[in-house]
């Protein structure tokens, strides 16, 4: 199964450093039959690019989160076997957890697909976005066209052999 990880650079600099995402159960985004359902397409590249944004979403709560960190999503797209996932049965239609997985333990760095992060033309809006979420999720509109802002720029797709380059230990 395909599973979208929300990160922040420093998140993607520790993975590489580690060779590993995550140390227990972890979130991730994936398609799943809520997120199917609340889409309502069969179209695999479509549901997996709203998965890839649902992840982009979770990645900016992380900076939320992190002020230190630089103002770019990123959002790693990594194969697990089908058994280390897992969905909340409960949440599936919860808008708020669309696409939300847990997957079970570590997963070695080498199972990556690629990686999405932000140009960094985007990190005004992101930052603007990341300052305006609390607000967002508390209803204020202005608040929320800040958020969108930030999913108006596409995430640029990197190669794994990127990776050193993008965490800045490439030669």
């Amino acid at each position: 199964m395909r599973v979208y990880v929300p990160l922040t650079l420093p998140g993607l600099a520790e993975a590489y450093k580690t060779g590993e995402l995550g140390s227990g159960p972890f979130a991730a985004y994936a398609v799943t039959p809520g997120l199917r359902e609340w889409y309502v397409s069969d179209d695999i590249e479509e549901l997996e690019y709203a998965a890839l944004g649902r992840a982009a979403l979770a990645s900016l709560r992380l900076l939320a989160a992190g002020p230190e960190a630089p103002r770019r999503r990123v959002v790693i797209a990594v194969d697990v076997a089908d058994r280390a996932v897992s969905a909340d049965p409960d949440r599936g239609l919860d808008a708020a957890a669309l696409g939300e997985v847990r997957v079970a333990g570590p997963v070695p760095l080498g199972k990556a697909a690629s990686v999405h992060v932000d140009a960094t033309d985007a990190e005004a809006d992101v930052t603007a976005a990341a300052e305006a979420l609390p607000a967002a999720d508390g209803g204020d509109d202005d608040a929320q066209f800040l958020v969108d802002g930030a999913e108006d720029h596409e995430l640029l797709w990197f190669a794994t052999q990127e990776i050193a380059n993008l965490v800045g230990r490439g030669n």
